[in-house]
């Protein structure tokens, strides 16, 4: 039995801030889960207790066997070789040492019956395109896809009961994330994964949604979980619909109460004055009157206060794609003028040429063009061609009148030693006042006790939301936005953000992303394929239409 048992898990960081409490569940043998929620919850955490890397506060995790973890973030096995990261390197040195003629006890204790160890381990290293990589080699050595298909690898030499997964698709290029689509489907071990990648969550039974205050079990598919959030969505929309037809109402009713108040305070004053009433008896009854109307305001101002803070409540449990609108003006450049023409461009680092053969194609105004092709094969090369940082070694790139805006995984448009409140103001060159642009950061879902953090400790999501806001806040509106890879290290909700941000867009979008669902969603019609070395039959890039065709706005 391979089972994971979460019982009652507490954790806080070392500033005594609570991540989460209250978290339990047990996955089964054999089940295959994904562990969902916004990126701060602490998805990777909760990953790294079960893993045993980290301790909780409270609670007890209960892991059948040690788990095989793949981490999201591998800049800590820089050190290693790549059989130490397979997790095979004392036993490949003592069959070496054995087939050096060692009869040393401890080395055939060490290798035990895997006498095919280097053997296996090769094998699932060619298996995930790995084929020039040595299990001498450095890991330091590799590119983050690469990194990511030697752990990979190791699910293959090792056969493992329990693994855990953190976002293992982040950097891995299509064909490489068919594979591991089709190792999860034909695995029998328990599985438990962090991702954003819906076609794989989609590929998983249960749903575990992590929140502060515990966990939300959905039984089925990503599918199902959208599904099921849909119907409570509706539900807190009408909620919030009501509340506020509820407040309108509410204040109206204060007001003709107040103005019907003033009115009988106004005709008793009059009548008292014919009357010939004392002016220290009116005195006393226009304290009275006074108190009167002080009650009755305080009232109705309590009733409101109420609605409005249930209201609030309602509101903050939208998410956040529906509490924030980001619109873009339209580009300034007409539909179908000419950006870009490449005829013969090749491109060396070195003396060896990047592609096998040169690249032919044009991008027009108003087109959604995808660069397609596997880890390694120049597609971020080819974008710095296109933005002019670099020219071509062969071949001739013409590139037309055109303002861009670069949006790449890291947010460098965003410098890391100024606050969230000093990135945006550095945007702020049409001088809005300090107020609105606070409102414009709340809009943006940045609220007044994040002002003050500076941009090195935002997460992915928060990155790509601030470079938004700062955009929006510049008036900053692009004739192309140029996307390198924007969805790594981003949640769902964050995902939905920039999706319906570059959908509503009304220009041209150039865009390099393995994330189908996200290419889809945003309507890239036009893909540029074919960029590996020696695998493209003609010297004209392959243009492929997509089943999609998109309306440019």
């Amino acid at each position: 039995m391979s089972e994971i048992i979460v019982k009652q898990v507490m954790y806080s960081h070392a500033d005594k801030e609570l991540l989460f409490q209250n978290i339990s569940f047990r996955v089964p043998d054999g089940s295959k889960v994904a562990l969902i929620g916004n990126n701060g919850s602490g998805k990777s955490t909760l990953l790294r207790m079960i893993a045993g890397d980290l301790q909780p506060v409270s609670g007890e995790i209960i892991v059948s066997e040690k788990p095989y973890y793949i981490p999201q973030h591998m800049g800590q096995f820089d050190s290693w070789t790549v059989a130490e990261a397979l997790q095979v390197e004392r036993k490949i040195e003592a069959l070496h040492a054995i087939l050096g003629g060692s009869v040393d006890v401890e080395s055939f204790t060490i290798l035990g019956d895997d006498w095919d160890i280097e053997e296996r381990s090769r094998s699932a290293l060619e298996y995930w395109g790995l084929l020039n990589v040595k299990l001498g080699q450095k890991m330091s050595s590799l590119s983050g896809g690469e990194k990511t298909k030697v752990f990979l690898a190791g699910i293959q030499v090792h056969s493992p009961g329990v693994i855990l997964l953190d976002e293992p698709t982040n950097h891995l290029d299509r064909g490489s994330r068919e594979k591991l689509y089709d190792l999860i489907c034909r695995g029998s071990a328990t599985l438990l994964v962090v991702s954003h990648d819906r076609v794989l969550l989609n590929l998983l039974s249960t749903m575990l949604e992590l929140e502060r205050k515990g966990i939300v079990l959905y039984g089925g598919n990503y599918d199902f979980y959208k599904e099921q959030k849909e119907i409570h969505l509706n539900a807190l929309r009408e909620q919030v619909e009501e509340k506020q037809k509820e407040l309108r109402l509410a204040k109206k009713i204060a007001k003709d109460a107040a103005e019907r108040q003033q009115k009988r305070e106004v005709r008793g004053e009059k009548q008292s004055l014919k009357k010939g009433i004392p002016r220290i008896m009116m005195n006393t009854l226009k304290n009275k009157a006074e108190k009167c109307t002080s009650h009755l305001r305080d009232v109705h101002e309590g009733k409101i206060d109420a609605i409005s803070m249930t209201l609030s409540e309602s509101r903050a449990a939208l998410p956040g794609v529906e509490q924030m609108k980001v619109d873009f003006n339209p580009s300034r450049l007409h539909e179908g003028k000419t950006l870009v023409t490449a005829r013969g461009v090749n491109f060396s680092y070195d003396v060896e040429l990047l592609w096998e053969h040169a690249l032919c194609f044009e991008i027009k105004s108003g087109e959604r063009v995808g660069l397609d092709g596997k880890n390694g094969s120049g597609k971020t090369t080819l974008l710095k061609l296109l933005l002019g940082q670099l020219e071509p070694t062969e071949g001739v790139l013409s590139r037309g009148d055109f303002k861009y805006v670069y949006v790449d995984q890291e947010c460098s448009l965003l410098r890391d030693n100024l606050t969230v409140y000093e990135q945006a103001e550095g945007f702020n060159e049409q001088n809005i006042p300090e107020h609105e642009l606070k409102i414009r950061l709340n809009r943006f879902l940045f609220p007044r006790e994040v002002w003050d953090k500076p941009c090195c400790k935002l997460s992915g999501g928060e990155r790509m939301r601030l470079v938004l806001c700062c955009l929006m806040i510049g008036n900053n509106t692009p004739d192309v936005f140029v996307l390198d890879e924007p969805t790594n290290n981003l949640d769902i909700l964050n995902i939905e953000i920039i999706t319906s941000t570059i959908k509503d867009y009304r220009g041209t979008v150039i865009v390099v992303s393995h994330d189908q669902s996200f290419m889809d969603g945003i309507g890239v019609s036009r893909y540029i394929e074919g960029i590996i070395c020696g695998n493209i039959e003609s010297s004209e890039v392959n243009l492929r239409r997509t089943m999609c065709n998109p309306t440019v706005k």
